[in-house]
């Protein structure tokens, strides 16, 4: 989807959260910066000689988005701090900063802020070029991790084997719940893991699917990440127990009307609320950022990607393990073809 990091504070914040895109858009863009307290500064009329614009102009985003800027980076320097800043300064570039000798406070943007203030100028063409190389970046950086394809980057998650082995078992105790208890068809066993599916995150299977742009011989449980396929496990081992339970109660195999009472019921516990949410937001989140997958029915639960996050499924940590499945193949796929 076309990104406006204009308007979107998620969109920007996700990119600025994104540490491994910060450093290859550091070194592509190789912006002249000053060197000080290991990090790249630029002063207010650095950032303004940039992007071409009045000083006034820089002065007025960062009055607009104060909270915004000093959260990436954006602070003020005084005392010995800006002493030393000064000093840093004349020893990169030879010459005295531009400001009084009286002056006993000085905004400065590190990198991250720089690029900050870049997502907010539209009235700036090279604030423009620079937004479309970290839209570039980040796209080149998720395709070079992934292979050139994001369906499965869930999977580079340390978590991930053992939720999808877990969700495996009691997945087959749903499917035996509703074969042995449940008076239908074999639609049914689609029916229920629907209803599964919009419970937790508010879509089908075939909506889901379309989102993410699956294949017809795609999975979609291969693609979950582990704390939505933990939720959808809790959700079958507990529906599976109540379907026998009531079945065994009344003393035959429950219609499909008795078994959307149980579904219903289930669904209403008070404990699936916290736990719902969190698994929305994390899905949501997760995939507006990795896979540029929009999620329209979960809109109000999208939030940037923290920095772990990224470093969760980017990461060197997340390269290993993707190895690891490469090299265990026959064992993954013998695994799915016991569905």
């Amino acid at each position: 989807m076309v990104k406006d990091l204009t308007t979107s504070q998620i969109d920007r914040q996700n990119i600025l959260n994104n540490d491994l895109a910060i450093a290859e858009i550091q070194k592509a863009s190789n912006i002249d910066c000053v060197f000080f307290e290991d990090r790249l500064y630029l002063t207010k009329e650095m950032v303004a000689a940039f992007f071409e614009v009045d000083v006034r102009t820089i002065e007025r985003y960062i009055s607009s988005f104060s909270e915004e800027l000093k959260s990436n980076g954006y602070e003020i320097l005084k005392g010995k701090r800006l002493k030393d800043f000064l000093k840093a300064y004349y020893e990169h570039f030879g010459t005295d900063i531009n400001v009084g000798t009286k002056t006993t406070v000085l905004g400065v943007f590190d990198f991250k802020a720089f690029l900050n203030i870049a997502m907010l100028l539209p009235e700036s063409e090279n604030a423009r070029i620079l937004r479309q190389l970290m839209l570039d970046i980040v796209i080149d950086l998720i395709n070079q991790k992934t292979g050139g394809g994001t369906k499965y980057i869930n999977q580079r998650d340390r978590d991930f084997i053992g939720a999808y082995l877990q969700e495996e078992n009691y997945r087959r105790e749903f499917t035996d719940a509703l074969r042995d208890y449940v008076d239908m068809g074999n639609a049914k066993y689609a029916i229920f893991t629907d209803m599964i599916y919009q419970s937790i995150f508010k879509e089908k299977s075939r909506e889901y699917r379309e989102i993410l742009r699956l294949q017809k011989n795609d999975k979609v449980r291969d693609t979950l990440y582990s704390e939505v396929l933990e939720i959808v496990s809790s959700y079958e081992r507990g529906l599976a127990v109540m379907i026998k339970e009531q079945s065994e109660a009344v003393g035959h195999k429950l219609s499909n009307w008795e078994v959307n009472d149980v579904f219903h019921a289930f669904e209403l516990l008070p404990h699936w609320k916290p736990l719902i949410f969190s698994a929305r937001t994390k899905m949501a989140s997760r995939d507006l950022a990795l896979r540029d997958a929009f999620h329209k029915q979960l809109n109000d639960y999208i939030k940037p990607l923290e920095r772990e996050e990224y470093e969760r499924f980017l990461g060197n940590e997340g390269d290993q393990i993707e190895k690891l499945m490469q090299e265990n193949q026959d064992v993954l796929k013998r695994l799915k073809e016991r569905e």
